[in-house]
């Protein structure tokens, strides 16, 4: 039987009779369902006019515009594989990508091709360059190249077990792997996650402040609100308070979609503390990493709306345990999105009792096919039904799944695990610090102890602190938690998406 995600996504809407409403608005253009449905017919009809075949892949270097849409839904119809990457990453990283996926057309914003341009000609894959803004700079422009097509398209006789897209992982610990999701991948994460936990409802306004390119993202912008027929606006600027607020109280959005670090800067950002976070706001959700219950609990105060945190992944394409309305625990994941099984197991697989410290394993409707080219990490991954995800939870006796840390950054302590996650959640409940930071590091006997780099609000001096955050540490979550040094630093390393990093602090002790 044939299904193509674009049919269930874009073309029910229409059919529906929602052809006339705004389905995004990037604050420059805006776009219908019935446009969209017309633009992505004319980018398949472009895609078979420069020679791109079915299952064969087009990567995607493009800013959160209504032309990320319709490319990226324009190629699915066609059966072509878009993969949408990482707008902030170097031109090696995206000369490795682009290698690695062999994408025969390069679909790039304007604004980004001066990152790329010095790396096209070595591609040697690579066909066409199509530049989406004002100026093409002597490639392909794509407002010209979608004009030149027909509207009359037949979608392509995909299969729901079929790979639609592509997303390379955030790469925190190394080069990013490319992950393959089916067409099913999609409705998958809308009918479990946005209709069962979020309950989005097609008068909700979305506004995310994660992008496109990153899973989260991805569904928050584009699946769940297409999934209902609702309406979402695209943030093309770095998501900072003073964007995210000005976009609040222009566009009113009903959900916003956020991470930790962002939400922790929007409460702390004093030109802001005036401002309202739109008068239709109904929720907020939080995922990346763990969200801090001390902010948790801040947000609502100061807004009067919720934070469902919850825990997602690129291989399992959005959030899989989560807090839900009327059942929130501010310092936990939650429990288990209905249609997601989990599992916590120790060293030899075995499942772990209550309280006890265990890797996380999600039996996900979701889940990626594999990773390109990566036999071996795919198998210690995909294991049949069940996605290793690297995290380590426990889990109480009410079943809330709490964080502990990415198995790498665990350490034992005089014998007990301590996670980097809860020293850190206590250091920045004491109001010198802003963010935190914590690494194992070797004593002078050789044993691990935490050590702390943290990052000081303003106003706040490092005079006689480093007792004072020991000392909160201790009384917060226990004597042996405490950093035994602690580091003040201007910033924290992070990924793209706003996801510490750990290991690189890690290597700069040695």
């Amino acid at each position: 039987m044939t299904y193509n995600a674009v049919s269930w996504l874009l073309d029910r809407n229409v059919d529906e009779g929602r052809g006339d409403k705004v389905v995004f608005d990037d604050t420059v253009s805006r776009i219908t369902y019935g446009q969209l449905q017309q633009q992505t017919r004319r980018v398949g009809n472009m895609l078979r006019r420069l020679g791109v075949r079915r299952e064969e892949r087009v990567a995607m270097i493009m800013l959160d515009t209504v032309d990320f849409p319709i490319v990226f839904l324009g190629a699915i119809r066609a059966g072509v594989v878009p993969v949408p990457l990482n707008t902030l990453l170097t031109a090696e990283q995206y000369a490795y990508i682009l290698g690695d996926c062999r994408a025969r057309v390069l679909f790039v914003s304007e604004a980004l091709l001066p990152v790329v341009k010095d790396i096209i000609a070595r591609m040697p894959d690579l066909e066409h360059v199509v530049v989406s803004g004002k100026d093409a700079h002597g490639h392909n422009k794509l407002s010209d190249e979608i004009a030149r097509e027909s509207d009359v398209f037949a979608t392509a006789p995909t299969h729901a077990d079929e790979p639609a897209f592509w997303l390379y992982s955030s790469g925190s610990t190394g080069m990013p792997k490319g992950v393959r999701h089916l067409h099913s991948n999609l409705a998958a994460t809308a009918e479990t996650y946005a209709k069962q936990v979020l309950g989005i409802r097609e008068d909700d306004v979305g506004l995310s402040a994660a992008k496109l390119f990153f899973a989260y993202g991805l569904g928050n912008a584009l699946t769940f609100p297409m999934s209902v027929g609702a309406s979402t606006v695209l943030n093309f600027e770095r998501p900072t308070p003073a964007v995210m607020f000005a976009l609040m109280n222009k566009y009113h959005p009903s959900i916003f979609f956020g991470v930790p670090t962002l939400f922790a800067a929007m409460l702390n950002d004093e030109a802001m503390k005036a401002q309202a976070a739109g008068n239709r706001l109904r929720v907020c959700t939080s995922a990346g990493e763990a969200l801090p219950e001390s902010v948790g609990n801040a947000w609502r105060a100061r807004f009067g709306v919720d934070i469902l945190d919850g825990v997602g992944s690129t291989e399992l394409l959005h959030i899989f345990l989560s807090n839900a309305p009327g059942d929130i625990k501010y310092g936990s994941s939650g429990r288990p999105v209905p249609g997601y099984k989990v599992r916590l197991v120790n060293e030899l697989g075995a499942d772990v009792a209550d309280g006890e410290v265990g890797e996380l394993l999600v039996d996900a409707p979701s889940a990626g096919e594999s990773y390109w080219n990566q036999r071996a990490k795919s198998r210690a991954t995909f294991e049949g039904a069940w996605t290793r995800t690297g995290d380590k939870y426990t889990r109480d006796a009410d079943g809330r799944y709490t964080f502990c840390g990415r198995a790498d950054d665990m350490f034992k302590v005089s014998g007990i695990w301590v996670s980097p996650f809860e020293v850190e959640s206590a250091l920045i409940t004491h109001p010198a610090v802003l963010e935190a930071a914590v690494v194992p590091e070797a004593d002078p006997e050789g044993l691990l102890k935490p050590k702390a780099y943290v990052v000081l609000r303003p106003e706040s001096s490092a005079a006689g602190l480093h007792e004072a955050l020991k000392e909160h540490v201790k009384q917060k979550i226990g004597p042996w938690k405490y950093p035994r040094w602690i580091d003040v630093v201007d910033n924290l390393p992070k990924t793209a998406t706003g996801k510490i990093q750990r290991f690189k602090l890690r290597e700069h002790e040695h």
